[in-house]
């Protein structure tokens, strides 16, 4: 390919790329993003196992849209899944929390093999 071929298609690509001075507007708004939500305070600690508010839009538990969406034995493989995320992680990452949401999520299955039981 002679080189001004390579140029002109060079430039196309770059012209068509997200431009650094964007990239680096998004990082940061990301991070200002993230320490504002440490700055909040809240009126009480938010319970990060059982009801993490981030996880919760109008009045909607995103696990109870999950289930809904999902058929039991897929459900059942999902709470399996976030079981053992949980589990996998809590030596590198939230440690007891991880634990807590670990049990969480087999609790979640317990709790419907109950349920269809009865």
């Amino acid at each position: 390919m002679r080189h001004e071929t390579y140029m002109k298609k060079r430039a196309e690509t770059l012209s068509k790329a997200v431009p650094v001075k964007k990239q680096v507007s998004n990082v940061i708004k990301d991070i200002q993003m993230k320490q504002a939500w440490k700055d909040v305070e809240w009126d009480e600690k938010p319970d990060m196992v059982n009801n993490p508010p981030h996880y919760n839009k109008a009045g909607i538990e995103c696990i109870d849209a999950i289930e809904a969406a999902l058929t039991p034995e897929e459900f059942k493989g999902y709470c399996k899944g976030n079981n053992l995320k949980y589990t996998w992680r809590e030596n590198y990452k939230n440690k007891e929390e991880d634990l807590r949401k670990a049990h969480w999520y087999l609790s979640r299955i317990i709790d419907r093999v109950d349920k269809d039981e009865s």
